[in-house]
């Protein structure tokens, strides 16, 4: 039976991606993710708490699908972060009600963003 805190949660994100290692580099490089491979066509990725996957197994869709936002105590340095991995800012840093957050595209074009309450 599932955990009554993990119910109706975010449990994993699965994004479909032209090259792997790119994007391994972009993700652990920007935010220091960690990666368990699968064979050539997966990857499985965890950021600490949440858990996903990489795979060629499909063309990506960068524009489709929910925007993921991921959370960050010092948001200058994740934008820094993002940049030095050769991200792109779709969105700089703005406020809304709660935090700021930006905006940025990964290698294949996936929109996420970065948010803080600071």
């Amino acid at each position: 039976m599932p955990s009554p805190m993990k119910n109706n949660a975010i449990d994993y994100i699965e994004f479909l991606v032209s090259d792997i290692d790119r994007s391994k580099a972009f993700y652990g490089s920007a935010f220091g993710w960690t990666f368990t491979d699968y064979g050539p066509d997966y990857s499985a990725f965890s950021d600490g708490q949440l858990e996903g996957g990489l795979t060629t197994q499909g063309t990506p869709k960068p524009d489709g699908g929910p925007l993921v936002i991921l959370y960050a105590e010092n948001l200058e340095a994740s934008l820094e972060a993002v940049k030095k991995a050769d991200g792109k800012i779709a969105k700089e840093i703005f406020t809304f009600p709660g935090g700021r957050r930006f905006h940025f595209t990964d290698p294949d074009g996936y929109e996420l963003a970065v948010w803080s309450e600071k």
